[in-house]
């Protein structure tokens, strides 16, 4: 006989049981399952191969033995005990290769952003983000004090619009005692398009308002990141992220040395958690090692990634059904595809032909936005694309007007 007690313990309160039903009647409940590595992957973010690459892992394994370095974990936060030598090799070396003043390793990209914006941003301040930010901002927006307000994805006139208000709001009460900040992403997770980030950057100047970037899909897709491409290093502060195409796990913010100072005294996410064990950090330098190395090879893994991003361009023009994605020079690419129990049921039927291509579903992205997203790697060939989207074309050829 089933035990009262663990059977009451087994019990959902009935407000949280509703959720999930109503999750399952929409068709939108969320489940972990285990990859098939017999699938070929468009759904990954390892878009130049690094998790896998051995060169990578030997390469880690090397620099813990040179730093003498053989413990499993870090045994503490960074302020106690776990604030290992390799931490400082590691975020010089990042530093250097972006070219700013600073780096500051944080566990991961999500603990990155809750604690610089439940940090940086003040009581009185004003933070205005792009509609279609990542989740993580947003959290870390809750946390603060400041203001905030969204502006229309990628567009710069609404942003113009809300930094004159603000700007004109807070000058009645100081206005350099106040700071306004504006947030968006290089390359958005969901859509994989980017903001005019020149334009973006010279709006913000115009009003006095820091801008942050967060490059978590453009690091390592576009070398160095797009903000280093179009040398605004030293005019924002950004975010990079480790577990996307630099194949490993982590992130950094990237800034001035008082910033730097700032998140390791306020920055809760940082301060409260056990750092990263030796051999996560040392992956990472070996990762920007390996990335600074790969881009100046003829065969290299973002040549390759380079060049099946063009060709799937390429093929959507012969395809011929460029209207139903959103324009994207990145490694993601989406297919707008309305309604959860539509793009499950495609997504489902290219997976029974190998193909591992994920169905993203509202929550997750607006109702009527529900999407197919096909993620692009140097290790995909050109033929596995064209079969791709020849099966895709027989679905959208055949969707009703």
């Amino acid at each position: 006989m089933f035990p009262l007690k663990l059977y009451l313990c087994s019990m959902l309160p009935k407000k949280l049981q509703d959720k999930l039903d109503q999750r399952r009647e929409a068709n939108a409940l969320r489940q972990l399952k285990v990859p098939n590595a017999e699938l070929v992957d468009f759904s990954s973010n390892d878009y130049l191969g690094f998790s896998k690459n051995s060169v990578i892992f030997s390469r880690a394994g090397e620099i813990l033995k040179e730093q003498n370095l053989e413990q499993n974990g870090a045994a503490g936060s960074r302020l106690l005990s776990g604030n290992h030598k390799l931490y400082e090799l590691t975020e010089s070396f990042i530093a250097k290769t972006h070219q700013v003043a600073a780096a500051l390793i944080f566990n991961s990209g999500y603990d990155a952003n809750v604690g610089f914006f439940g940090s940086v941003p003040q009581r009185g301040d004003v933070i205005l983000y792009d509609e279609f930010i990542h989740a993580s901002i947003r959290d870390g927006i809750q946390m603060s004090h400041a203001k905030a307000y969204k502006f229309k994805h990628n567009d710069l006139e609404d942003l113009e619009r809300l930094l004159a208000k603000q700007d004109e709001m807070l000058k009645q009460v100081q206005r350099d005692t106040h700071t306004i900040y504006v947030v968006t992403e290089s390359v958005f997770s969901m859509d994989g398009d980017s903001p005019d980030l020149l334009k973006l950057v010279d709006l913000c100047e115009q009003f006095s308002a820091q801008v942050f970037i967060d490059e978590a899909h453009a690091i390592g897709v576009f070398g160095t990141g797009i903000i280093d491409e179009l040398g605004l290093e030293h005019r924002v502060t950004r975010l990079v992220t480790f577990g996307k195409a630099m194949g490993c796990h982590g992130a950094a913010i990237l800034g001035s040395e008082n910033l730097k100072s700032f998140l390791v005294n306020f920055a809760r996410s940082l301060i409260y958690t056990t750092a990263l064990p030796p051999h996560s950090v040392a992956t990472i330098l070996a990762a920007y090692e390996h990335l600074e190395c790969d881009t100046t090879k003829s065969n290299s893994a973002l040549k390759k990634l380079r060049e099946n991003i063009q060709y799937f361009r390429e093929e959507l023009k012969k395809q011929q059904f460029k209207e139903f994605f959103i324009k994207s020079d990145s490694a993601i690419h989406c297919a707008i595809l309305p309604g959860n129990a539509r793009v499950k049921h495609i997504s489902a039927t290219l997976l029974e032909a190998g193909f591992d291509v994920k169905a993203i579903l509202s929550p997750t992205v607006p109702a009527g936005q529900e999407r197919l997203r096909i993620c692009l790697h140097s290790y995909n060939s050109q033929n596995e694309i064209k079969t791709l989207l020849s099966l895709l074309a027989k679905f959208l050829r055949n969707l009703p007007a």
